[in-house]
């Protein structure tokens, strides 16, 4: 049916052979731009999780309302929390899933985002023109994910609490320090804070961090004597010295301290 070609082994590898031997030499210049080009190039770098996206998946169920989530056993596996649950204890065998009814959607979603990425949004951005760290979105005007949401409901005290605080509470339970600095850190950069919304933060940290994990309490205190001038006419800070608590006798130390260093600067200076 098909006409038959005559096939002509030389022709094809005569030619290849003649080009081969016929390439011409490159001068000591070329020679050095193209090794220069090689070395610049970058190298394909693997993800950080590319084993990990391999393992089996986890489904969790978070909150009440039992929203749905889904993680790799390995990247789970980076919190000694997950881990344990993941090696059996916890987990259904058969289907994988693990129930956390006491967790925040909003707050898990930003571990899980870390967990994967090393970050969570909005993530911490250089501003090389004013030369500082700011957070993403919180001064663009285009782009990204709209405006920087800074706090969150927290159903069990009916309050908004400070999200940064909610992750930090959130990692000290899962074992995830460096979530707990990157956590602090961007606290620090949040701005136009409600009193209360602060007040209501800080009585959640000492309720959630063990007395041992001083760093979120002592920001709380170095923050109300900082825009002390603002907290004494605020009838919520009234309110949440005559409930009391430990938070309270912290901060009467931390301002007396700050009252020392003062007085101390101003012998030195006489």
């Amino acid at each position: 049916m098909f006409a038959t070609r005559a096939y002509k082994p030389d022709s094809f590898y005569k030619n290849r052979a003649g080009k081969a031997t016929t390439k011409a030499k490159r001068s000591f210049r070329e020679h050095a731009a193209t090794s220069k080009k090689a070395a610049e190039k970058p190298k394909k770098m693997d993800s950080p999780h590319a084993a990990s996206l391999t393992s089996p998946i986890i489904t969790l169920c978070i909150g009440p309302e039992q929203r749905l989530f889904a993680a790799h056993e390995d990247v789970l596996s980076a919190s000694p929390y997950f881990a344990a649950i993941c090696r059996g204890q916890f987990l259904e065998s058969t289907t994988k899933r693990v129930n956390l009814s006491e967790e925040i959607p909003e707050v898990f979603s930003s571990v899980l985002e870390y967990l994967y990425k090393g970050d969570y949004y909005p993530r911490i951005l250089h501003n090389k023109r004013q030369n500082n760290w700011e957070l993403e979105d919180s001064a663009s005007s285009n782009g990204g994910r709209g405006a920087v949401e800074s706090t969150v409901f927290h159903p069990a005290t009916q309050q908004l609490l400070l999200k940064d605080t909610l992750v930090y509470c959130t990692a000290e339970r899962y074992g995830l320090d460096e979530l707990k600095r990157l956590a602090l850190r961007k606290q620090g950069l949040q701005s136009g804070i409600q009193c209360g919304t602060i007040l209501a933060s800080a009585r959640y940290a000492y309720a959630n961090t063990p007395e041992s994990d001083a760093k979120l309490r002592s920001h709380y205190l170095a923050l109300i004597i900082r825009s002390r001038s603002t907290f004494k006419r605020s009838g919520t800070m009234q309110m949440e010295m005559e409930v009391g608590g430990k938070l309270w006798f912290d901060l009467f130390v931390a301002m007396c301290n700050h009252m020392d260093d003062i007085t101390a600067i101003t012998k030195t200076l006489r």
